[in-house]
């Protein structure tokens, strides 16, 4: 039984690391979940006929009914603009649709960096056609490609030369008849919110950095429109690809370039008008050129991360966008005691389908749980035309991810050794994989909440 005085709140498109996060908080705070889970049939055959406009319609009802307290989400492709469309017509705490499009549009985005940080900017240029069309002649190879809108790196690439890019943007027709449900929610919303902006179906081109550029997260949160920051997450990839094989926390790299992203943040999400909510930004930091370079906002928690934070500091990131969603500011929150020193989130891949491993038994499940209690496990078996899709899309297949910490770097390196052998998965450390491996500096303290 929860008292009456629990404040219940809406939470939408809330799986994986959501639910895990929001499920710490049970005790505290009542939940009205909704949505549907893109990653699973019959699910997410939900995206047939979806319209933002009509989702937030029937919530905000439902919210009026029940007596929300707050409404949020941190799902990249439809949840956090739904959750703002709510708050919105509840007067909920929230951010504006409006800032929430400007982030998720990255043409845009670029085009509002241009503006407000320059110096952190990469050169980029709209593809002038549509999803299927013919590549226009005269631009810049080598080049990145990605989609105007999209989310977990899907079909973006590194391309050479007009051949690549043309042959990376042939879809058949069940491709392009994904593609177009997945945005159209999207646009609809931004020709409403935004008139002008440019159209959601399109990819975008951007300035290649060369494969191996160092990638960086920053996670924070604005509350009434005062950007903090809670640290920052270090992207390492499968050697001689975009495709991540883990996150680490704390960071390696220095206060001084933590505080620089900083910076870039808040002069970005200030020109957004993102007033309210976590956030995360993706980028480059280039040691050689001392080059920092954004590579996009997501107006979101980077709820992957979640519990590296907890795991290391003792902060819980859902914990705070709960707060957030009701009004509170984060920094009134306490820590819990912890006594791990690093935590990762490992990425389990594989870039042939032959290379693809079976998903774990149920017996070697429990042997992971027995082994690691505080372990976190997922896999993400598929196969078929998902599966087909995947290496088109992304270049690999993610077939799990697991989450691991330790005193050190050398414990956690062992509890990741010991899991995969019971799982008969590959270890994700680039000189057990038989490739080089770049060095990596110093880990540094993570910047402060």
């Amino acid at each position: 039984m929860h008292r009456s005085d629990t404040p219940r709140l809406g939470t939408l498109f809330s799986y994986d690391w959501d639910a895990l996060g929001f499920a710490r908080h049970g005790s505290t705070h009542v939940y009205d979940r909704a949505g549907f889970d893109l990653f699973s049939f019959p699910s997410n055959a939900r995206i047939v006929g979806f319209d933002l406009n009509r989702f937030a319609d029937q919530q905000a009802a439902r919210g009026r009914r029940r007596g929300w307290s707050g409404v949020l989400s941190h799902h990249e492709q439809y949840g956090v603009l739904a959750a703002a469309l709510v708050a919105e017509r509840l007067q909920l705490p929230g951010t504006s649709p409006e800032s929430v499009v400007a982030a998720q549009h990255k043409l845009h985005a670029r085009r509002v960096l241009d503006k407000v940080a320059p110096e952190a900017n990469l050169a980029y240029a709209d593809l002038d056609a549509a999803y299927g069309g013919e590549v226009p002649d005269g631009l810049t190879y080598p080049a990145f490609v990605k989609p105007v809108k999209a989310a977990f790196s899907v079909l973006a690439k590194h391309v050479r030369n007009r051949d690549e890019l043309r042959a990376h943007t042939r879809f058949g027709r069940r491709e392009l008849w994904v593609i177009r449900r997945l945005v159209e929610p999207f646009e609809r919303i931004a020709r409403e919110r935004m008139p002008g902006i440019s159209t959601a179906h399109r990819m975008l081109l951007e300035e290649a950095l060369p494969i191996g550029t160092p990638q960086f997260n920053l996670d924070g949160w604005v509350f009434n429109g005062q950007v903090n920051a809670m640290g920052v997450v270090d992207a390492i990839m499968y050697p001689g690809t975009q495709s991540f094989m883990r996150w680490e926390y704390p960071s390696r790299l220095s206060p001084t370039i933590q505080a620089q992203a900083l910076d870039v943040a808040q002069r970005f999400l200030s020109a957004v008008g993102f007033t309210n909510g976590m956030f995360n930004m993706e980028f480059f930091y280039d040691t050689a050129t001392r080059r920092l370079s954004v590579i996009e906002f997501n107006p979101r928690l980077a709820s992957q991360f979640s519990d590296l934070y907890m795991r290391v500091h003792g902060i819980d990131p859902h914990e705070y966008s709960l707060a957030l969603a009701l009004g509170v500011d984060p920094s009134s929150l306490g820590r819990q005691p912890t006594t791990d020193g690093v935590a990762a989130s490992f990425v389990y891949r594989s870039f042939t389908p032959e290379a693809t491993p079976s998903a774990p038994s149920r017996a070697q499940v429990a042997s992971f749980t027995r082994a690691f209690p505080d372990g976190l496990l997922f896999p993400f078996p598929k196969s078929g035309h998902a599966l087909d899709r995947d290496f088109k899309w992304l270049g690999s297949h993610r077939y799990g991810i697991v989450h691991l910490s330790g005193r050190d770097d050398g414990e956690l390196r062992e509890k990741c050794a010991r899991a995969s052998a019971m799982l008969g998965w590959p270890v994700p450390y680039a000189d057990q994989l038989n490739v080089l491996h770049a060095p990596r500096w110093p880990r540094q303290a993570a910047l402060e909440p």
